[in-house]
């Protein structure tokens, strides 16, 4: 198997998990297409270098997930953060409590944002450190932190 044909299975495999990161910085359809045509080129760009130090799952959620925070910086630079989410179009209480905590996520940092995603994945902290560059223990605080900010959020 040639590295382009490694590249396009590795793509597949992980294309859930580059979509997931992508909708947890962007609602847009078009934005989220960007997102990840962004993330494939950058993937693709370090396919060759990739020293599985880590695993590929783990190498894909930290391009993805700092892909989007350097994409969220920079809108942020250009507008406003838009917090009124609406992820899901169906009225049920199930969806409605799951719009507001995503609504609440939303109005988080973007790096707490993308701890907060990689926690919600149940990925454990060792594998979050890594991904975020965090030791174990700094992930466990500032998880506990997020934490207090969003019960913080359903208070008010």
């Amino acid at each position: 198997m040639n590295s382009e044909q490694s590249f396009n299975r590795m793509l597949e495999e992980q294309k859930s998990t580059i979509y997931t990161v992508c909708y947890m910085f962007s609602d847009c359809k078009e934005e989220v297409e960007d997102l990840f045509q962004e993330i494939c080129i950058r993937l693709w760009k370090g396919f060759g270098s990739f020293r599985q130090e880590s695993s590929i799952r783990t190498w894909v959620w930290r391009v993805a997930t700092n892909t989007c925070i350097t994409w969220q910086k920079e809108q942020q630079k250009h507008t406003a953060l838009d917090v009124n989410v609406d992820l899901f179009a169906e009225k049920k209480e199930d969806t409605a409590q799951i719009r507001m905590l995503y609504d609440r996520i939303h109005r988080l940092p973007v790096f707490d944002r993308a701890i907060v995603l990689l926690w919600l994945e149940n990925m454990p902290y060792e594998e979050i450190a890594q991904i975020t560059g965090l030791t174990v223990k700094n992930v466990s605080v500032r998880l506990v932190r997020i934490k207090e900010q969003l019960k913080k959020m359903s208070n008010s």
